[in-house]
């Protein structure tokens, strides 16, 4: 189970890990996709790493159909996130500080299920994922998204 630490200049103690994550609103814009991890059991964004030769939305886009079976396409940077004050220790013992980019997304084809990623899906506010064993990262991404302002957030 992947466990996020905070602290002073935590990060630190890891390596920087580029990644992306997608938030996928309902059509009523009052609800957002969040998956269940099959590793740790929290709900999250989809969303990953970025592999070699992949730009960030491609990331994202890659992240939402492997995880949620979606073909998804980046609509708008909501923010890059860089916390050199958030660690997140692996199992194995690989230890990250994350480098989020976090995009909105729309659903453009695609059949939403699971993956081996994945353990359950579903489609929630913000009080409910308030309510849910959700990663506190991912929350302030939403929020942010929600304010639906014109430029990024860098944090």
């Amino acid at each position: 189970m992947s466990v996020l630490r905070s602290g002073d200049r935590i990060g630190r103690q890891g390596v920087l890990r580029p990644g992306a994550s997608a938030i996928i609103f309902d059509e009523a814009r009052e609800k957002i996709l969040l998956t269940q991890r099959e590793d740790n059991a929290r709900w999250c964004l989809p969303g990953g790493g970025m592999d070699p030769g992949e730009s960030a939305a491609e990331a994202c886009v890659r992240e939402v159909l492997e995880e949620t079976g979606l073909v998804a396409r980046a609509t708008k940077l909501v923010g890059i996130y860089t916390s050199p004050n958030l660690l997140i220790e692996y199992p194995d013992g690989n230890k990250i500080q994350p480098t989020a980019f976090s995009f909105e997304a729309e659903i453009t084809g695609g059949e939403l299920g699971l993956s081996d990623e994945t353990t359950a899906f579903g489609w929630y506010t913000v009080a409910e994922m308030e309510a849910m064993d959700t990663m506190e990262h991912h929350i302030e991404r939403v929020r942010d998204a929600i304010k639906n302002q014109p430029e990024a957030i860098f944090q």
